[in-house]
């Protein structure tokens, strides 16, 4: 193995002029500088990461924690995050807890082993053991994603509040009264802002959620599918015109699941989902949704922690991302039904 002192040989100088040149701790001259690069190309040495975190106590890596890496929305967000960890030079550790609680305590000491600089967090729960295990142990800055304000140095997120009035007044404004909504886990801070603003809107246009139009499943496709019976299962006269579906996964399985009933889309029941991913404009039929940027969000949260150790600046404690509607064919105004 090429060490740095094989380096200094070749190019006629000492080892630490060498470690000067690697690590700009102090001026050479150009002509020494030219030398010892040309002896590193030719001998192709690569200096020891190990070596130079120990001296700055900084690894310029960044771990990331999240559900699964399988969810399309958190795959949108890791390209975010690891697009603005590779622009500043950071590398990118991604760890998949499948929100076990004990797996987040495991990989966090993994992390801190590793000895990361920052770490972002996103979990499709959300569920206050989690972030309180995740505060107990905080040891480095940590940026999460979709999780309750203050819960952790700093939280970014959509304005969910916002956007599920978005929803409410299309709706409502396009005809629709009986309403559905599919939520994920009650406890999820995205679900509760996104039902409190989906619910206000719908209270401006004299409507209501129905407490038995209000289903929970899991923030899965598989989730979504199941969900279509329960709500549809009625006659025609009382079952919902529009089935809001607070995540775009579970509204993918959704339009599934209705379609396995034998009902038609948007014709018998129109269906709007939440975050806008890469496969909502790619469904049968394309799905109407909110767009909430999901690799803005990632790239927000990596900048926000990035200039946090590049430049000292203060990690703000919510960074909120303002939601819109965007309209494809799921929705089509009810004909008196």
């Amino acid at each position: 193995m090429v060490t740095i002192k094989d380096v200094a040989r070749r190019a006629n100088v000492s080892f630490t002029t060498v470690s000067h040149v690697i690590n700009s701790t102090r001026p050479v001259s150009p002509e020494t500088a030219k030398r010892v690069n040309a002896a590193i190309s030719d001998l192709g040495y690569l200096p020891s990461e190990v070596a130079r975190s120990l001296k700055s106590n900084r690894t310029r890596t960044i771990g990331m924690i999240v559900t699964t890496t399988s969810n399309p929305f958190f795959g949108e967000v890791i390209r975010g995050v690891e697009r603005a960890c590779f622009e500043a030079g950071y590398a990118l550790m991604i760890c998949n807890t499948d929100d076990v609680t004990d797996h987040l305590v495991t990989y966090m000491h993994t992390l801190f082993t590793k000895r990361v600089d920052a770490i972002v967090a996103m979990t499709s729960n959300a569920s206050p053991d989690f972030f309180e295990k995740l505060g107990q142990i905080e040891r480095v800055p940590v940026v999460a994603i979709d999780a309750p304000p203050h819960s952790v140095s700093s939280v970014v997120s959509d304005d969910s509040i916002l956007g599920g009035r978005i929803v409410a007044d299309y709706l409502a404004e396009n005809g629709f009264s009986r309403i559905a909504c599919l939520s994920g886990p009650a406890e999820h801070p995205r679900m509760i802002d996104r039902i409190e603003g989906f619910s206000s809107a719908l209270a401006r246009h004299g409507l209501k959620l129905e407490p038995d139009l209000l289903h929970r499943a899991s923030l899965t496709m598989e989730g979504g599918r199941l969900a279509a019976r329960p709500l549809l299962a009625g006659p025609a006269e009382t079952r919902p015109q529009a089935i809001f579906a607070l995540s775009d996964v579970m509204a993918i399985g959704l339009l599934n699941g209705i379609r396995e009933l034998g009902l038609d889309i948007p014709g018998d029941v129109s269906v709007v989902g939440y975050d806008d991913i890469e496969f909502a404009a790619y469904t049968f039929p394309p799905l109407t949704t909110v767009r909430q940027p999901a690799i803005e969000l990632g790239t927000v949260a990596a900048n926000a922690l990035i200039d946090h150790l590049d430049h000292d600046r203060p990690l703000p404690p919510t960074i909120a991302i303002e939601p819109t509607l965007v309209v494809r064919r799921s929705v089509a105004s009810p004909s008196g039904n």
